[in-house]
Parts: C-alpha cells; sequence; structure tokens
C-alpha cells in the first residue's frame, strides 16, 4: 500500500464498516507503525481490497480487512488474506491472529477455510452496538 492508495481504501472501509478507520490513521500506521504492513489488491489501477496486519516477534494480528462491494463474492479476500499470511510466516510469524463480529457469518466462512479457529471473546468490543468480538487463530507453522 502507498500513501496514493489511501483514498480508495478509506471508501471501502466506509462502505465496509460501521466505524471506519480514517484516512488519517493509515496515514499515521504508514508513516509512524514500524510494526505495520498494508497490502492492497488492485486491477486497473484500482484497488479492490486492503488488508494490514500488524507483524510483532512471532505472532501477527490483522488490523483491518476489506474488499469494495463491487467486487466481494470473487475470492479476492481469500487471496489476499492467503498472500499476507504467506508474507508474515516468511517473515518469522508462527500464528496469526484477528477479531471478527459472530453475526458475520460470510466473513467467519472465509477464515475458517483458512483455518484460523474460534478461541476466545472480547465482550462488547464494537462500539456501534456493543457486539462481542471473536478472537480467532490460525497456525502458520
Amino acid at each position: 500500500m502507498a500513501e496514493g492508495d489511501i483514498p480508495a481504501i478509506s471508501e471501502i472501509e466506509t462502505l465496509s464498516f460501521t466505524t471506519p478507520w480514517t484516512e488519517e490513521a493509515f496515514r499515521r500506521e504508514l508513516k509512524h507503525n514500524p510494526f505495520a504492513y498494508y497490502t492492497v489488491a488492485t486491477h486497473r489501477e484500482r484497488v479492490m481490497a486492503y488488508c494490514g496486519v500488524w507483524l510483532v516477534v512471532d505472532e501477527a494480528h490483522v488490523t483491518n480487512v476489506a474488499v469494495h462491494p463491487k467486487f466481494r463474492g470473487k475470492g479476492i479476500g481469500k487471496q489476499l488474506l492467503t498472500y499476507v499470511m504467506a508474507f508474515v510466516k516468511g517473515n518469522g510469524a508462527d500464528r496469526m491472529t484477528l477479531e471478527v463480529r459472530p453475526s458475520n457469518r460470510v466473513a467467519r466462512r472465509l477464515y475458517e477455510s483458512l483455518g484460523f479457529v474460534h478461541e476466545g471473546t472480547r465482550p462488547n468490543y464494537y462500539p456501534d452496538n456493543d457486539e462481542d468480538a471473536w478472537i480467532m487463530w490460525v497456525n502458520l507453522k
């Protein structure tokens, strides 16, 4: 991801989440977080999807992942996450984690298809409706 991708990522973020990250939050991640890696999937120079991950020692934490609504259902999210999983594994990660809404069955199925397993719950995690978050992990070894 380059700084020039941020407006397109912000659009996807707004279309995908009830409490989206701001453009400034993405800029701070790019410029000031040495643990952050962001990847975009593009088609004809248009950002279709993105994934952010923090890589700290031997663990990776997905910060956000989303596909533009016009491109959903085409396997782009799975390809993107598969790429990110290989990237973090190649850079020393043994495990990878993320949070997901229990009500987001589409995302849960995607994560489960990649080997993620529900290992815990963060109560009242999402501020828009106090929904819990499932903590999912996958072993990358």
